[in-house]
């Protein structure tokens, strides 16, 4: 299902018809769609996902270590992704991210995102780049 984008003005720099919850989150630099499927589905996927950013801080949910899995079949990604605590507020939007990036992609045409709760995420997570990116916004990590 691919996602149809609105026009809109210029404080939100256009997002999909469907997303009521937010207009940014990093939106605005998602890079092009690639030309045609990757030789390497799973690594672009997870290239893809770099730039969702969580909604409370500027940092990429595979930095923050929330992604859990990718498996990429046919025209169907699959993403098992985790969240910092069970009744995160941010959950609907992350998840909303998550398919509009990856709809962008002429090579995908499904996006199914499961919920992991097992391991319980921890900081441990947090990619060296992750960590990096919370210092320069002066959250220890």
């Amino acid at each position: 299902m691919k996602v149809p984008v609105v026009d809109a003005d210029a404080r939100s720099g256009g997002v999909p018809a469907h997303v009521l919850s937010h207009a940014s989150g990093g939106r605005d630099l998602w890079s092009d769609p690639l030309p045609s499927r990757p030789e390497d589905p799973e690594t672009a996927v997870r290239e893809l996902l770099g730039e969702v950013l969580d909604p409370e801080l500027p940092v990429s949910i595979v930095d923050l270590g929330l992604v859990y899995g990718i498996e990429v079949e046919g025209r169907t990604a699959r993403i098992a992704i985790t969240f910092t605590a069970t009744a995160c507020p941010c959950m609907e939007f992350i998840e909303e991210d998550v398919r509009d990036r990856l709809l962008r992609e002429p090579w995908l045409d499904d996006v199914d995102v499961e919920h992991v709760w097992d391991p319980p995420w921890t900081r441990e997570r947090i990619t060296p780049a992750g960590r990096k990116a919370l210092k320069r916004l002066g959250v220890a990590s």
